[in-house]
């Protein structure tokens, strides 16, 4: 029985895994932030790379380490299991995810170059094209490794390097002063936007496709396939924090230059044409539909492959042209209204994936605690829906909007207090409980 891959395939798996993380949010966010942290850039970029690309190879490691999300979620609750990754499927995937990577690359890729052919038509033609590409991959979940570890994925870095080349070789600018929190905390504001991307959470969805590629190469034990998993989540982190730090430094060319810019599309819109002209642009737009398009195809795989084992009635195959058909229309017809309510879901859940991650590295620790995972989830759970209700609904009661006084909360982050409450709750009441046990038995035996 094969125990271990080559390098080469660890290296094909591992640039399949980056392709399906790396979407249009991805590209977004570097270059914004090179803009805004100016002389500040590397220690800013060190703290994005800390939550943008740490978190997600945690979270392919947790999940390779516990045997699948259904199993990580289990140690909270089997009711908890079965909720929690439906919903984390169904919010990354044909609900939210999948119909944005189909609204983005038309906008980015292609209604730049339409105009006065630009309208609700063209926005059709082009998604029924881009999910039947999508679908066409996505049928044949095992072979992702050929198609987006050895063709986009590839293409879409020699596209990025056609940008970063062009700003090594003909600097379109300089960077300038840091800008607001950047000067004075670039390490943690880098962090707090490398949190934005989320894609920790999208990391406990992708283990159940790399796992069948990682098989089909001829891995079968699960402590192989463990190893080989958490082997190409750090190849991705890698191939993630080398694109990430090109894109920031691509950014942190506009700091003199550019004034005003509001997010990363404008900056990189800017590099582009500065470079190339017309040419950026087309380049920019491949660079956008590429990474749309592997993302789509990611999703619509794991997503597919998890229905197909939760309600086999359908074949994943099946699964595959709902999930498309669904996306195909959220896109065109309702994607602002779905977003307005599951924006902030996601936002809530957020921190309960980060959390199923951090606790799955101390579950050695925790043999003998049994109610740290549900203390530690439920306080989480919790604080987020409290701070995420203060953050949408103005007429949220006071109760709740205390809540945004936690510290953190500013930044996102004002559930880490009550996790770290719940889980030296749990602890304490564990053992209080197993103290209590000991006990009993010992009048018994007496």
């Amino acid at each position: 029985m094969k125990q271990r891959l080559s390098w080469t395939n660890r290296i094909l798996v591992g640039f399949t895994l980056f392709s399906m993380f790396f979407g249009a949010g991805n590209l977004i966010f570097p270059p914004f932030l090179g803009y805004l942290a100016g002389a500040n850039l590397w220690p800013a970029a060190a703290g994005f790379i800390l939550s943008a690309v740490c978190l997600p190879v945690l979270g392919v490691a947790a999940v390779a380490l516990a045997g699948g999300l259904d199993k990580l979620a289990g140690r909270v609750h089997p009711g908890f299991s079965v909720f929690f990754t439906v919903l984390i499927y169904l919010a990354i995937g044909p609900c939210v995810a999948i119909p944005r990577t189909a609204g983005t690359a038309y906008e980015m890729a292609v209604l730049p170059f339409l105009g006065e052919l630009a309208g609700k038509e063209t926005q059709l033609i082009f998604s029924v094209l881009f999910f039947c590409v999508a679908v066409f991959f996505a049928m044949r979940p095992d072979k992702l490794t050929d198609r987006l570890g050895k063709v986009t994925g590839p293409s879409l870095m020699i596209l990025i390097a056609l940008l970063l080349a062009g700003c090594i070789f003909w600097p379109v600018g300089q960077s300038g002063p840091a800008a607001g929190g950047y000067a004075e905390n670039p390490v943690s504001q880098g962090f707090v936007a490398g949190y934005q991307t989320m894609d920790a959470m999208a990391a406990l969805n992708f283990g159940i496709v790399i796992a069948l590629n990682i098989r089909t190469r001829g891995i079968k034990s699960d402590g192989a396939l463990v190893r080989e998993t958490i082997y190409s989540g750090l190849i991705a982190g890698g191939v993630l924090a080398l694109v990430y730090c090109s894109l920031a430094y691509m950014g942190n060319m506009g700091g003199l230059e550019l004034t005003g810019a509001e997010n990363g599309v404008r900056v990189l819109t800017w590099v582009a044409d500065s470079l190339y002209g017309r040419t950026g642009m087309i380049l920019l737009a491949g660079i956008f539909f590429i990474a749309c398009l592997n993302v789509c195809i990611g999703l619509l795989s794991c997503c597919s492959e998890y229905f197909a084992g939760f309600l086999p009635g359908i074949s994943s195959r099946g699964w595959t042209v709902i999930f498309a058909v669904i996306s195909l229309f959220i896109s065109n017809a309702g994607l602002t209204g779905v977003l307005k309510i599951s924006g902030p879901v996601i936002e809530a859940i957020y921190p309960v994936s980060i959390v199923l991650i951090l606790l799955a590295f101390l579950n050695r620790r925790l043999e003998h605690f049994s109610l740290a995972y549900p203390c530690c989830v439920g306080f989480t759970a919790a604080a987020s829906i409290c701070l995420t209700l203060a953050s949408y609904w103005e007429g949220a009661p006071a109760f709740i909007k205390t809540a945004a006084l936690l510290p953190g909360a500013a930044a996102g982050l004002g559930w880490i207090l009550p996790a770290a409450l719940g889980c030296g709750a749990g602890c304490l009441c564990s053992g209080l409980r197993n103290r209590a046990d000991i006990g009993s038995r010992r009048r018994g035996e007496e």
